[in-house]
């Protein structure tokens, strides 16, 4: 029989996604085969004759991240335990592409790069996605936090097999669960932004129909939810606008420690009410920065306590 002919994957450019991302064109499966060659038994043409994975099983998506990761941002070594959630690699990218843009339009539309600038990831989960990003396309320092035990030993073991990352990536432990800055910022610590994809289900129920919904959407039989995610990964009691008013609150007493706070929101009705209560904790300045990946849009809030003046010293001290 007649092996069919496979067409490259075209696809029209993902003009939603950020200028610099680098996966605003459809995956290029051929680079992607060569860095990891594991990759090829997942790959298939789809209906449209061009090659894909099936995005509904969540050992062929892991895969794909490896593969990313690898051909995209040099990390060699990457794997997160059974269940686990494995973050799609192109809106990450997006987030800390915007972190880049929101430090440059605070100092002169340059973006400061290098391991002296440093950000702080609050709840990197196991797969540590953001610090690892970060740092591969700005050289950023960058510090993860996690409460779970199990996901701090996997993003230690990341670090440790990938060499050189135990220099600008460090994690520290949360110990208490209603805490997210007390119990990790030191006295003497500067950083100049944070980030925070905070669980966004207010219960397991809540969270259990997203994720069936999102199946329907795949339109598949596999019930087993293709980017993973445990209970403390997807919802908290009041859900992230709970959890978002708690950053907020906690970040007023690491006032200077920070230039930028900044966390997503999921829920963008969310977003007028988290604004009025950023303006009653005293912010000097508050932006919402709008995202799209795809039809999904997205966004993230960021505040900074710090005035005109402590801004400039920032940007003398660190960024210059």
């Amino acid at each position: 029989m007649q092996k069919p002919i496979i067409k490259p994957a075209r696809g029209a450019e993902k003009v939603n996604l950020h200028p610099r991302n680098l996966h605003r064109s459809a995956y290029d499966f051929k680079k992607l085969i060569e860095a990891l060659p594991d990759l090829v038994v997942y790959v298939r043409p789809n209906p449209y004759g061009t090659l894909s994975i099936d995005f509904s099983d969540p050992k062929a998506v892991k895969c794909l991240n490896q593969a990313l990761l690898k051909a995209y941002y040099q990390i060699d070594y990457w794997d997160i335990p059974e269940a686990y959630l494995c973050p799609p690699i192109p809106g990450r990218t997006d987030y800390v592409h915007y972190i880049a843009d929101l430090l440059a339009a605070s100092n002169a539309g340059k973006i400061p790069i290098g391991p002296k600038i440093s950000g702080l990831d609050i709840g990197s989960g196991a797969n540590l996605i953001y610090p690892l990003l970060a740092n591969s396309l700005y050289r950023w320092s960058m510090c993860g936090t996690e409460i779970d035990v199990h996901a701090i030993q996997n993003m230690e073991k990341i670090i440790a097999c990938n060499q050189g990352l135990e220099k600008v990536i460090a994690v520290r432990t949360q110990t208490h669960s209603t805490q997210i800055f007390q119990g990790i910022l030191n006295p003497n610590d500067l950083f100049d932004f944070t980030i925070c994809n905070p669980p966004f289900h207010a219960s397991a129920e809540e969270a259990f129909e997203q994720s069936t919904r999102k199946l329907r959407n795949l339109k598949t039989k596999n019930q087993v939810l293709n980017f993973g995610g445990l209970s403390h990964e997807l919802w908290c009691e009041g859900g992230e606008k709970l959890f978002v008013k708690r950053m907020i609150l906690e970040s007023k007493n690491f006032a200077s420690s920070c230039f930028w706070f900044t966390t997503l929101i999921s829920k963008g009705s969310n977003i007028d009410e988290l604004g009025s209560f950023l303006k009653t904790a005293g912010v000097q300045d508050l932006k919402m920065i709008q995202m799209s990946q795809g039809q999904k849009v997205s966004r993230f809030i960021a505040w900074t306590f710090l005035n005109k003046p402590q801004q400039k010293e920032w940007r003398k001290q660190r960024w210059e």
